[in-house]
This record gives structure tokens, sequence and C-alpha cells, in this order.
């Protein structure tokens, strides 16, 4: 039986792997683990631990104890969140890694890690962005993230460690809250206009990011880590392409189902932060190694998002109401 874990299970990529983790092998042994307590929706893991990433003998223990062949290593901090606290950035993002990777190394553990278009920056084209570009990341999470790409390249050329990665976009889901990221604003949005309130915006109505939704970035996950290792010629990480689109078109999109939804828009820090980052991706090497082909464009997304949405009352994220 094989043995699979996952570190953030409980954050916003986690909740749903780990469900579709186990649809897809039932008959694994799941392990979750978190810094805080398990909630309920995490229940269909057969074992979680609160355990800090930091920890290197606690994390080694457990892979000997269960013999795990596969781990997700999900934990980490967002952009905007990254920005306040940049030490805590560090050494969650980058020292957490490289315990995740040496961990892998003395084990022999396949591993995926998630990267993020943040480490991208001004110098780099804005439109189609290439897979092989310019990285100057202008936050301090792209820093981290630039150089945990780096660290999983060196990984796999020095030690020949299966260590697979993704560079996501923005990424919209409706069954967890936003998490201190620079495009928490496109499911603010949502969430707003299933309560019934208006919503200000923290970036400019003609901003425009990439965008991906939960299912499809879920699916990109498993089917990269179905690939054939002599398939995958990205040791870094590969770029990822959903849909692109304004704070403008979003809101669009919503009225369509909720007409009286409004927005106003009164932008903030992280303004400066998405002025910095691709307007669209060109993730034609992830289409040509493992066969990528995202499913939800805006339209789909916004009326599935809507769709699952339940009655919200509460205050979210970083963003007015």
């Amino acid at each position: 039986m094989d043995t699979i874990v996952i570190t953030g299970v409980q954050g916003q990529i986690g909740t749903e792997l780990v469900q579709a983790l186990r649809k897809q092998f039932p008959s694994s042994f799941l392990i979750g683990i978190g810094r805080s307590a398990l909630r309920p929706q995490s229940m269909c893991m057969d074992r979680y631990f609160r355990l800090d990433i930091g920890d290197r003998r606690g994390l080694k223990a457990l892979a000997e104890r269960y013999s795990i062949q596969t781990l997700y290593h999900l934990a980490g901090i967002l952009s905007a969140k990254g920005e306040g606290h940049p030490h805590q950035c560090w050494s969650i993002n980058l020292e957490g890694l490289r315990n995740i990777l040496e961990l892998a190394r003395e084990l022999a553990i396949k591993v995926f890690w998630p990267s993020s278009i943040a480490v991208f920056g001004p110098h780099t084209p804005k439109e189609l962005t290439p897979q092989w570009t310019i990285t100057d990341p202008t936050t301090f999470y792209g820093v981290t993230k630039l150089t945990g790409e780096l660290l999983c390249q060196y990984y796999n050329h020095r030690w020949s460690l299966d260590v697979r990665s993704l560079r996501f976009p923005g990424i919209l889901s409706y069954q967890t809250l936003p998490g201190g990221g620079t495009t928490d604003f496109a499911v603010e949005m949502h969430l707003a206009a299933q309560a019934q309130r208006r919503y200000t915006c923290f970036v400019e109505p003609d901003t425009c990011l990439p965008l991906m939704y939960m299912p499809d970035a879920i699916r990109a996950i498993q089917e990269i880590m179905d690939a054939p290792a002599t398939a995958l010629r990205v040791n870094t990480s590969y770029n990822l392409a959903g849909f692109s689109a304004t704070a403008a078109e979003i809101a669009q999109a919503i009225q369509q189902h909720r007409p009286n939804f409004t927005c106003n828009y009164a932008p903030d820090f992280r303004q400066i932060i998405a002025n910095n980052w691709p307007h669209s991706i060109d993730d034609t090497a992830a289409q040509v190694d493992w066969g990528w082909q995202p499913r939800f464009d805006l339209q789909r997304t916004t009326a599935d998002m809507l769709s699952h949405l339940t009655w919200r009352t509460d205050h979210v994220g970083t963003g007015s109401f």
C-alpha cells in the first residue's frame, strides 16, 4: 500500500487535493500535516499530524514510520502576507522546502511543490510569458519561489531526485477562503456577490492577471505527477495557464448571474505587486511534455463558483464588502 503525505493539507490547494487523491488512490494511506487543528472537511485522510515543517527530526521520524513514497509539499506563505512577514516567509517557504528535499533525497521520496507566477517581474514579457525568460521577482514571496525552483532543479540534477513543480497563476476556489494572495480579489468578488454585498476591490479595474479555477489546478497536479519522468524536460517549474481576466471583467461575469452585484475600486499595496506580474502565460512546454489543457474559462468558472457557494454573511479576506 502506497503512503502519501500532504503538507499544508488544510490550505487552499491542500483542502481539495486531499479529496482528489482519496478518489484517485482509494487504497493508499493518506497522511496530512498542518499547524492547526483538524477541520471536518479534511477528514478523508487516514492520519493527521500537527507538525511544523521546520521540525526535521519529526518529519524524518514520520517518513520512516510510514514508509512514505510520495509527498505533496504545499505548506507556504502567499504573496501579500509574505510582504508583511518576510522572515516567516523565508523560514516556511524556503527552509521548509529544503527540509522536505533533504528528506526526499535521503528516503527516495517523489515530491510535488508549487511555484508561482510571482517568480516573474517588471522585465518579464507581460503577454504570453515564456517558459524560459527573465525572472526578477519584486516580492519576498517571489524571491522564495524563484529560489525554491532553483533548489528543486539542483536536487534533481545533483541527486536525481524526482521533484515536480508548477508555476500557478491566481487560483479561485469556493471551498476555502482567500489566504493572503494578490489575486484574492477574484474569489472575494464571488463571495460578496453571493452575500449580496458591494465589494471594494484592492486593484484597478483594468488590472489583468492569469487565473485558474481550482478543479483545473488539482487536475494539473495529478497529471504532472502521473507523467513519466522521462517526458519532463523542465526541472525548475512548468508554466501553467488557465485564463486571463481583468478585475472589471470578473465583476461583469459575476453580474451576468447576480445583476445587483456592484464593485468599486480602491487600490492598495497589492496593486504594485500585480503591476509586475504577467497578463497571460505561455504554457506550451506543459502542453507538449505532459498534455496539459485547461477546461475552465472565466464564464464557466464564474457559473460554477456561484452555483457552489453557500450564503455567507461574514467578512472575508482583506478586501471590504
